[in-house]
């Protein structure tokens, strides 16, 4: 199975054909990404102007997809690299940290679903790498009760998403799953009251 490096070579190699090229570009997403699968596609496909459906793109476009995905990876690279050091120097100091921290990493690790956006239309629209330097900023922050990518309040709990965990704090203004270390408990709270309120008045 190639990776990542040599599915990049690629997308950028003209020598291939397009076809080859784009799916190339599209098995680099089974490697890292952010959003998930489906919304990092349309992800970059709209900000670098092809469509999902398009066999034959711009390889200008490609390629300028490809540098966005690489600039976000090395982004993420970066920071699990520190944070596995981190951990590593406060085990040894005998220091825990919360379980949902531990649980939010795990699932996370390598990059897939970082910000997972369970509507593949609905997603961050600035550039993956900026989206990921404020998420990885506001999870070496205290927890806030705002989003950490587009600063929205409004956050709602949502249920039964293609993707573990299954449930959890939606941002209604850029569409991430909100890691929950990053929210305090009373906008936990308050996203679990918006999903009650929500309910009652579809019943």
């Amino acid at each position: 199975m190639a990776g990542f490096r040599s599915l990049a070579r690629q997308v950028r190699d003209p020598r291939c054909d397009l076809a080859l090229r784009r799916y190339s570009l599209r098995k680099c997403l089974e490697r890292f990404a952010p959003y998930g699968h489906r919304a990092t596609w349309d992800h970059l496909c709209s900000r670098h102007g092809f469509g999902p459906e398009d066999r034959s793109p711009d390889p200008a476009r490609l390629v300028a997809a490809l540098e966005e995905l690489e600039e976000a990876r090395a982004v993420w690279l970066a920071y699990e690299v520190a944070f596995a050091e981190r951990r590593k120097r406060e085990k040894h100091d005998g220091l825990r940290r919360p379980g949902s921290f531990d649980d939010w990493h795990r699932r996370t690790w390598g990059g897939f679903g970082v910000a997972w956006c369970d509507d593949p239309a609905v997603h961050p629209k600035g550039p993956l790498a900026g989206v990921l330097r404020a998420l990885i900023a506001a999870l070496e922050s205290e927890p806030g009760g705002h989003c950490p990518v587009c600063t929205s309040s409004r956050i709602v709990w949502k249920q039964d998403m293609v993707h573990e965990p299954w449930c959890g704090p939606v941002c209604t203004g850029c569409g991430i799953l909100v890691p929950q270390p990053v929210l305090t408990d009373e906008a936990l709270a308050q996203a679990r009251r918006v999903r009650r309120r929500e309910l009652a008045s579809v019943g």
